[in-house]
């Protein structure tokens, strides 16, 4: 068997990077250095595609340390079970990728996940070494980090002094999916590395009685990793799943993964086409959680056995389930009854109030401010346009549903 280059190994372990969907940046700053110098930026152009919180695309080198692997998820390519063509990068080689990738303004920079070879901590500890290895020659630009569950705690500590981010994915929604899917791996150890990462960096975050902080750990935060279809959790119990890892492990984002038939996949799991349009209405749930003041049980009702609706976004479905709290006046009404009217973004709702202080606004005031019209129109009065009784019209529903189309807020 001929001895594989480097180009070989990149083009297959950054193809097996493609099922991990966690790797958005934070949008963070470039780490500063006191003589002005280093290599790396977090704007620019790129070769693999994420987006920030703030819907900044960036470019990432996006691979695996290794595709080989000790474990044998079932839902996993990279399985130890599974026969596909296996690669593994050194240290060096992917510190010297990352470097002339940056240095040709490909990428902005790196996302490195790994199979588990030998056992957690060694694959950790290579890990590090390389986000180490980068940072010791002057690497400025953005690191994201897989984080393996059972590392040792100071492996884990040192992850985060190098990464900007790390993730820790919990792959399924419940302990039970986890324990019939995934053997080797433990739910309650997942959370435990959660909780570990957060009390960590909370601990980096704390000023000591001279003012400063001990050092930069993980600014970025961590994320996680959901995949969507692979078991039988209905949208209830995944967003109740993210819910509770938001507020126990301070979590910037958990992620959304549509599960599709991988190759040489396991007989255990189904066969279903890629459920795309589900993953698109979870993050759009996601949202209304985080940033709109929705419950849970408002979002997923019981008359839906758990799902989302998947013909329009989940602020309409609410909406239209609940006409009576309509229509809105976006002259007089509150940020969190704004916040609730379809169309309407957080900027946008941030813009209304702000401009609504200087004079009464109309449809095109709104329009001229990036809300969405079209969509807001039946739920708002504003001082040139009055629903009337349109919100009692039986086709209402019928005018929002367009197949095959992804609404935004």
């Amino acid at each position: 068997m001929a001895r594989m280059t480097i180009q070989d190994k990149l083009a297959l372990l950054s193809d097996a990077a493609k099922y991990d969907a966690s790797c958005a940046s934070s949008g963070t700053s470039k780490r500063g250095s006191r003589d002005g110098k280093g290599l790396g930026s977090t704007t620019g152009s790129g070769i693999c595609h994420a987006y920030a919180p703030d819907g900044r695309c960036i470019s990432l080198l996006k691979i695996l340390m290794t595709n080989y692997c000790v474990f044998d998820c079932a839902y996993c390519v990279n399985r130890a079970s599974s026969n596909v063509p296996r690669a593994r990068f050194t240290v060096d080689e992917v510190v010297w990728l990352t470097t002339e990738f940056y240095r040709r303004n490909y990428i902005e920079g790196l996302f490195l996940s790994s199979g588990i070879i030998k056992s957690s901590d060694y694959t950790m500890e290579q890990m590090v070494l390389i986000a180490e290895t980068l940072r010791a020659q002057g690497f400025r630009g953005y690191v994201h980090l897989k984080t393996i569950p059972d590392a040792a705690p100071d492996l884990i500590e040192r992850a985060g002094l190098a990464a900007d981010r790390l993730s820790i994915n919990i792959e399924l929604p419940t302990d039970a999916s986890i324990k019939a899917y995934a053997p080797e791996k433990d739910a309650r150890s997942i959370r435990a590395a959660m909780g570990k990462v957060r009390l960590t960096g909370e601990d980096y975050a704390d000023r000591s009685h001279t003012g400063r902080r001990r050092g930069r750990f993980a600014p970025a935060g961590q994320s996680t990793q959901m995949i969507v279809g692979a078991d039988g959790s209905d949208d209830a119990t995944i967003l109740g799943n993210a819910d509770r890892l938001y507020g126990a492990y301070g979590l910037k984002r958990v992620y959304y993964s549509a599960f599709s038939p991988i190759p040489d996949a396991s007989a255990v799991l189904p066969l279903v086409d890629p459920p795309l349009m589900r993953e698109h209405r979870l993050y759009q749930a996601d949202w209304l959680l985080r940033f709109y003041g929705f419950e849970l049980s408002e979002i997923v009702t019981r008359d839906r056995a758990g799902m989302l609706d998947l013909d329009v976004d989940p602020k309409l479905a609410w909406a239209l389930a609940n006409r009576d709290r309509f229509p809105v006046d976006v002259n007089r009404a509150p940020k969190d009854l704004l916040l609730r009217v379809p169309g309407f973004g957080t900027k946008i709702v941030d813009r209304i109030v702000a401009a609504r202080r200087s004079g009464s606004l109309g449809l095109e005031d709104i329009r001229r401010m990036g809300g969405r019209v079209k969509q807001a129109r039946p739920f708002i009065v504003t001082k040139d346009h009055h629903p009337a009784a349109k919100l009692d019209a039986a086709d209402l529903r019928a005018r929002f549903v367009k197949p095959q189309q992804m609404e935004l807020f």
